[in-house]
């Protein structure tokens, strides 16, 4: 659902004069208030192990549960893209980020609670302090290991993600020739 579907009272003044005005915004008639859709930022982390294979997580909930992510989430009001991607590798898998590294960013929308939102991932590489003591929490059912080689980005729920998994596969395979 898009969100001029969604939302049909103007914010400010309450008014039912609430209408697309583009694209990626709604204007109130009464009392002039512009409001936009623009993306919510996201991050998302490419972990290798020291076998060269990728950290995988499975999805615990909605959208796409059960299939497999990045770990990774949205940003907070005040935080910086490297600080959210500490953060959320911490809490889906109580491991430490020790570096990371930006490699690109993808579009994507996000469908949550009726609403299509649209988000700006950013992809990281990082390392971190000891995988061996992986957890999942949070959004995360499990964690697990797979070669790059067998990544099959189909099994991947999130339109950005599949794509991201297709990008890291094939600069991986080349970096290796």
């Amino acid at each position: 659902m898009n969100f001029d579907q969604k939302f049909r009272f103007c914010p400010a003044c309450g008014s039912g004069s609430f209408t697309p005005n583009n694209v990626k915004s709604m204007r109130c008639s009464d009392c002039g208030f512009v409001w936009y859709m623009n993306p919510s930022a996201a991050v998302a982390a490419f972990i290798l192990n020291d076998k060269g294979e990728l950290l995988v997580c499975r999805r615990a909930k909605e959208p796409a549960k059960g299939t497999f992510d990045l770990p990774g989430g949205f940003t907070d009001n005040d935080e910086t893209a490297e600080e959210a991607i500490a953060r959320e590798v911490m809490e889906e898998t109580g491991t430490r980020v020790v570096t990371a590294n930006y490699l690109f960013s993808l579009p994507n929308l996000y469908l949550y609670s009726g609403l299509t939102i649209p988000t700006m991932d950013l992809f990281f590489e990082c390392t971190t302090e000891d995988l061996g003591l992986l957890k999942a929490a949070d959004d995360v059912e499990s964690c697990l290991f797979i070669p790059v080689t067998n990544l099959q980005p189909d099994e991947f729920g999130l339109a950005s993600i599949k794509k991201a998994i297709e990008m890291y596969k094939k600069s991986s395979v080349s970096l290796r020739l």
